[in-house]
């Protein structure tokens, strides 16, 4: 049987949720023209006032906005409404260069929590699971985020946040978690230790809830299996209100978006034209409730394709596919596009777990990339009859994958550290040489 949080609005017929999108688009437009300094000067610019918005049709007529806006106009410059009247903030981890705040009413909060109750229901919750949240708290959205998702269903809610993996085994096992909340990375993390001191007789977990990172077909299977348990996508950006803006329903056949609260796009990332449905792009977001710190048109640079195609949980608002990748995270090695995840099927598909970094270097002028991957136990108990042999077959994976070569290295198990937040898959050295 299918869970809703909402079921009206979320099974809602197509046509009275474009109508719903239309009336809010006007309202925000005009929103963010009359209290946001930066949107008004850009429309201005853009030859666009809030008469020419009337409805979703007119969406393409807005300027574009980036992250490298958001940092422009960094602290307080993008707010929507008087300070007094936000009640927190969040925060990017500001890895880049400058941090992006996000600030909330009390409403957009409100909001930002039906959403990620939406998203728990979803994957199975009820009042009575208990739902183990160990994203991060604090600035990072995922604890936040979750855990106010978990109070709107009413669940037990554990706000473990993230590492201390000895108390997270202790809780999950003593109070008897059965939803799991936390990166791809640390799931598969925690799934071996669990294996490891022969919890897995202990544990009630029946389904987990993982974003913050990309993560394969290939990985989800590895998790489900490990711990026994159903594997369900989300997605979100701090820049919109944090994860929730689109999840897994049962059929785990792509997140369904929360269309009344975000329009989505499918744009090219170089010309900026909107593509049609299906075709494989840069997902652009509009944000249609948020007051405190509303975006319009904001790149995210994260590149998937849409689905309109009826699902059959019985939810209406359009599925996005798992992002293939970043638009700016992308690797040109040798002239040739890679992406992480091309990377990480090629290993888990011939029989390695999910722990493994890519270095990119550049020697004599001339790109190099290295796969570092860990032995499966059966090859750490006798590595000298194996790891030739599998360096070589792996090697020979990622050529036909990528068309380029690429050196691999077998390492010994527990080699490469665990991550028990955002997983760091790459260490691309060739910046070092632009950041001197």
């Amino acid at each position: 049987m299918t869970n809703y949080y909402q079921k009206e609005i979320e099974t809602i017929p197509r046509e009275e949720l474009e109508a719903l999108q239309s009336e809010r688009l006007v309202q925000q437009v005009k929103h963010v023209y009359e209290n946001v300094k930066f949107y008004r000067d850009r429309m201005i610019e853009a030859g666009v006032s809030p008469s020419d918005i009337n409805g979703i049709q007119d969406l393409h007529k807005l300027p574009f906005i980036t992250k490298d806006d958001l940092k422009d106009q960094y602290p307080y410059g993008l707010l929507g409404v008087p300070l007094k009247d936000c009640v927190r903030i969040q925060s990017t981890s500001g890895t880049t260069g400058k941090r992006v705040v996000a600030f909330y009413t009390q409403g957009d909060l409100d909001i930002w929590d039906e959403c990620c109750a939406r998203a728990i229901m979803a994957a199975g919750g009820t009042k009575k699971d208990v739902v183990h949240v160990c994203y991060g708290y604090g600035l990072f959205t995922g604890g936040p985020g979750l855990n106010g998702g978990s109070h709107k269903v009413g669940s037990l809610t554990l706000p473990m946040s993230s590492g201390n993996t000895d108390r997270q085994l202790q809780f999950m096992t003593d109070l008897g978690s059965t939803i799991l909340c936390c990166t791809p990375s640390y799931a598969f993390s925690l799934a071996e230790s669990i294996e490891e001191r022969g919890l897995k007789g202990k544990i009630k977990l029946k389904a987990g809830i993982f974003g913050a990172e990309p993560w394969t077909e290939e990985m989800r299977k590895d998790i489900e299996e490990l711990l026994g348990i159903k594997a369900y996508d989300i997605y979100g950006l701090t820049e919109i209100s944090g994860p929730g803006v689109a999840f897994e329903c049962e059929a785990q056949a792509g997140m369904h978006i929360q269309e009344d609260h975000f329009i989505p796009e499918i744009i090219n990332p170089k010309t900026g034209e909107v593509l049609p449905a299906g075709e494989v792009g840069e997902l652009v977001f509009t944000c249609l409730t948020k007051k405190a710190f509303p975006l319009l048109r904001y790149r995210t640079r994260d590149l998937c394709k849409l689905t309109y195609e009826p699902c059959k949980c019985g939810r209406t608002h359009v599925r996005m596919r798992k992002p293939m990748g970043r638009s700016d995270d992308m690797l040109i090695v040798k002239g040739v596009n890679v992406f992480p995840s091309q990377i990480e099927t090629v290993l888990i598909n011939q029989g390695y777990r999910a722990n493994y970094q890519i270095i990119v270097d550049r020697i004599n002028n001339r790109d190099t990339i290295e796969v570092h991957v860990e032995m499966t136990p059966e090859m750490a108990a006798d590595p000298n009859t194996y790891k030739e042999a599998c360096e070589a077959k792996i090697a020979k994976g990622l050529l036909a994958m990528l068309g380029i070569k690429v050196n691999v290295k077998v390492l010994k198990p527990k080699t490469i550290t665990r991550s028990e937040g955002k997983a760091k898959r790459v260490i691309d050295k060739r910046n070092l040489y632009t950041q001197q």
